[in-house]
């Protein structure tokens, strides 16, 4: 019998621990009607018996105190929401007892944004780990001694896991029952929630808003400027001179301010436009191409996809209602 134990942090997300207990609840079931006895025991832990989430509209009743909990073979840390310096703030008593879990042999599951929870017990250090796209910029730059790989669902090392952004925690709850069961379990759990078990990636989802919560003015006009003129051929020479910056100096803080090399930045910012247009415009690939600066068609998709995880044609076919709309 595996022991899954699911926190219930004040200010979680919901959702987010009623269905790791609905997954493992239904792999129970898979089991037993295949004539097999049930693998996952489910507990509810948290500091208090009833928890109240968003706003007190909620109350969730655990099973067990954390002192009261004997031994876990999973521990799961659920979404935070709201302010998360102050959901780390008040669910600190919890950092101690993940650590000793884990100490004590339990596997730990991070979902989404849950990361900012597991990252401050200091057990992520040095291992990698994936969060909600959205949340990157300000998880690096609470926890630098992490390796953010925000282009992932699901990372593991050393026994711990974590996942990308809001639903993609489905597919780290099925990696997590194919570990523990098979992959004719997983593939049947996949099927029951209509889960897409082959997805791996979460880069098609990602807006590219240009990362600007930073202090650095001058770099705050260079973005601008990027993003107002992403068509045109810009190179990092031509805009170190123009805002009258040394390269490597500007190179340096420009990389320290955004997290992107100028580089990339301009990359990203003309894949974001790309985005759009092949989203609900009725341009061909090679229209969209010109009109944000690219002339290579090579060179175009190969950075498209290295960014997105799609090629341009895959991505107008997955997002453009015109591409996938029959109409009689």
């Amino acid at each position: 019998m595996k022991v899954i134990s699911i926190l219930v942090p004040e200010s979680a997300v919901l959702a987010s621990i009623a269905d790791p207990r609905y997954m493992f609840t239904a792999v129970n079931d898979f089991l037993q009607n295949d004539g097999k006895p049930p693998l996952f025991k489910v507990q509810l832990v948290g500091l208090s018996k009833e928890v109240k989430l968003s706003d007190g509209m909620f109350s969730v009743h655990t099973d067990l105190l954390l002192d009261e909990v004997e031994y876990s073979d999973l521990v799961i840390v659920p979404a935070l929401s709201g302010n998360l310096k102050n959901g780390i703030r008040i669910n600190a008593e919890m950092l101690p007892w993940i650590v000793e879990q884990y100490e004590n042999g339990a596997e730990v599951a991070s979902l989404c944004i849950g990361a900012f929870l597991l990252a401050s017990t200091g057990l992520l250090d040095g291992k990698a780990c994936s969060t909600h796209w959205l949340y990157v910029n300000e998880f690096k730059t609470m926890f630098p001694e992490v390796n953010v790989v925000d282009d992932k669902i699901i990372t593991e090392q050393n026994g711990i896991y974590s996942s990308g952004g809001a639903n993609s925690y489905w597919n780290l709850l099925l990696h997590i029952v194919e570990k523990y069961t098979d992959r004719r379990t997983a593939i049947l759990a996949s099927k029951f929630f209509a889960i897409d078990i082959g997805r791996n990636s979460q880069s098609d989802f990602v807006l590219f808003q240009g990362q600007k919560d930073h202090e650095d003015k001058e770099v705050k006009k260079v973005q601008e400027f990027i993003e107002k003129n992403f068509m045109d051929k810009l190179s990092v020479e031509q805009l170190s001179d123009m805002f009258g910056m040394g390269r490597r100096s500007f190179e340096r803080r420009f990389k320290k301010s955004t997290c992107n090399t100028v580089v990339e930045y301009i990359q990203r910012v003309k894949i974001e436009a790309a985005k759009r247009q092949l989203e609900i415009g009725r341009k061909t690939v090679n229209e969209v191409m010109y009109d944000v600066g690219y002339i290579d068609n090579k060179a175009f998709r190969d950075v498209f996809k290295k960014i997105t995880g799609m090629s341009p044609i895959d991505y107008r076919n997955k997002y453009n209602k015109e591409a996938f709309v029959y109409k009689f």
